[in-house]
């Protein structure tokens, strides 16, 4: 199993990017899937998480109103769109999933990330 993340890259403060993240390999069934950021010199944080089906988000507070996550089942993919960008969000973004690669066998992967770097 392998996620592949795509999308980054620079931007103006207050512009937008979306990023992606792919799932390929031997999959049974995606459970949660989300977005992790690092910035230079800080731990890893959350940003956003959405559950198996899409119904259910979580955002960090940092970023609600302005990141939304979406997740489309049927092409194991998820995208997080980013508005209204600021320098803060600089940083290397992580997509992570829960999968079950056989029926009741499961276990957590980590895409191998992605540079979002806003300019002031």
């Amino acid at each position: 199993v392998q996620l592949v993340e795509s999308g980054g890259g620079l931007v103006q403060g207050g512009g937008s990017l979306r990023l992606s993240c792919a799932a390929s390999g031997s999959i049974f069934r995606i459970n949660g899937m989300g977005w992790y950021r690092q910035a230079p010199g800080k731990q890893r944080e959350l940003v956003t998480h959405i559950t198996s089906g899409g119904e259910i988000t979580n955002y960090a507070d940092s970023v609600k109103g302005r990141f939304t996550i979406s997740r489309d089942n049927a092409k194991n993919t998820m995208h997080l769109q980013m508005n209204s960008l600021k320098p803060v969000d600089t940083a290397v973004y992580y997509c992570y999933a829960e999968i079950e690669y056989e029926p009741g066998y499961r276990a957590n992967y980590w895409g191998q990330g992605t540079q979002v770097t806003v300019s002031s």
